[in-house]
């Protein structure tokens, strides 16, 4: 479906946050007349258009042309599937941006590491002399992005934003990886992978991961691989030598690159072959990979009090990113992991982290809503009731050349606005032991 006209459209615009008032700002540039939708009771628009607070109304969302609906904004709201069940058709920023831009788009897509890699690519990019603009679900909302010219924009796309996209045509895009996420909103992993793979469904060239089947599309050809696993093609890791390989030959030593762990290599080895496929010089893509230290609260160092690594991974909001940013830590520990874990799982089935948590970690401390249920995988855990405490519990029991690692494996909305705000006090706690 084309709507390159939206003038004179009745649209509602549903969900006014960040790229809700993104997609009112930009429907109003093209003529259409624009309502706006929002759960909550109080709110404030700096744009003279109507707005509705609380419930959705469902009689303006059956009388409209079309619905943007916010990432946030789960399509089986009711109000929502009956305007959807009407004949009203819902889409999303995505949808629109992917029939407005001209421009060639690499998007990133999986259950963890997208905003790193998304952030690599646009460095690499950039380190060859391109025009870069970034968005989607990391920094600016995609509809913005179009008001810029650039030789190549680099989407970030959460599987909230690929359910109501039907249209976008990637140059190149890649699944990292599918763990378990999200599944209080779409139910089950299989709908939640189907979801992840319509990345694929209009694109020129795919980039996979070689040890996630999973990551796979449907039936298109498969452009580059990379992985942890040994491979004479693509990208792949010697171990041994902590080297990133291409095509079996040594590519990049992990020693020149600011980020760490083996989770990071993976991250390195997708963002260097989005880039590559995209056309980037392998010389380009080594110095993006080794001037990039890495995102706040994403396995980032925070101190080394007392000969003590402590960091602060508060983005490990499912499972799958937290059994990485351990995996990732061990293989080079010299001395005991402590972690720190526990908040809103989302539904999440914890078991699956038993065996990494008996093996790798030496000592468990938790807290948040789901707290005990990591507890119950762990003989040497200990509960506490806040981030300070965490903290102070931790120190306790670290000594030289431990690592203690805030990896929820859980959202923070049980007990924090963010994730960011969890991983802000976490630092400010370990700041106070200094103090």
């Amino acid at each position: 479906m084309k709507m390159l006209n939206l003038a004179n459209k009745n649209i509602v615009v549903v969900g006014m946050g960040l790229s809700g008032l993104s997609c009112v700002r930009f429907l109003l540039t093209k003529g259409a007349r624009v309502i706006a939708m929002d759960s909550r009771s109080e709110l404030t628009l700096s744009l003279d258009i109507p707005l509705f607070l609380g419930d959705f109304n469902v009689n303006k969302l059956i009388q409209a042309d079309l619905i943007v609906l916010s990432p946030g904004v789960d399509l089986n709201t009711p109000a929502i599937k009956k305007a959807s069940e009407s004949g009203v058709h819902v889409i999303g920023d995505i949808e629109l941006f992917a029939q407005f831009t001209r421009c060639p788009v690499i998007a990133i897509t999986g259950s963890n590491g997208k905003s790193t890699v998304t952030h690599l690519v646009a460095d690499m990019c950039k380190a060859a002399g391109k025009k870069v603009l970034m968005g989607g679900n990391v920094g600016v909302p995609a509809l913005d992005l179009l008001e810029q010219s650039a030789d190549v924009i680099v989407l970030e796309l959460s599987s909230f934003q690929l359910e109501t996209t039907f249209s976008l045509m990637p140059l190149v895009a890649t699944v990292l990886n599918i763990t378990e996420d999200h599944l209080d909103r779409h139910g089950d992993l299989t709908t939640y992978h189907q979801i992840k793979r319509k990345v694929y469904q209009n694109c020129q060239f795919i980039v996979c991961n070689r040890d996630d089947l999973l990551t796979y599309p449907v039936s298109n050809k498969v452009t580059m691989s990379f992985g942890l696993s040994q491979s004479s093609t693509g990208f792949s890791w010697d171990k041994n030598n902590a080297i990133i390989l291409l095509d079996g030959k040594p590519f990049l030593d992990s020693k020149s690159c600011l980020l760490a762990g083996a989770h990071n290599m993976l991250n390195i080895q997708a963002a260097a072959a989005l880039a590559k496929v995209f056309g980037i010089d392998d010389h380009s893509i080594r110095q993006g990979a080794r001037k990039f230290g890495g995102l706040p609260h994403r396995c980032q160092t925070i101190s080394m009090h007392n000969d003590v690594r402590w960091i602060n991974d508060s983005k490990a909001t499912n499972i799958g990113a937290t059994l990485a940013a351990i995996n990732g830590l061990v293989s080079n520990l010299k001395g005991k992991l402590i972690l720190i874990a526990g908040g809103d799982g989302k539904g999440a089935d914890f078991s699956v982290m038993a065996e990494c948590l008996t093996h790798s970690v030496d000592l468990l401390i938790t807290l948040g809503k789901d707290g005990d249920k990591i507890a119950s995988l762990h003989s040497n855990n200990i509960k506490v009731q806040t981030i300070q405490d965490a903290v102070l519990m931790a120190s306790k029991h670290s000594q030289v050349g431990d690592i203690v690692l805030l990896s929820p494996a859980c959202a923070s909305l049980d007990m924090f606005v963010s994730y960011q705000q969890r991983g802000e006090y976490f630092t400010q706690a370990v700041k106070e032991l200094a103090a």
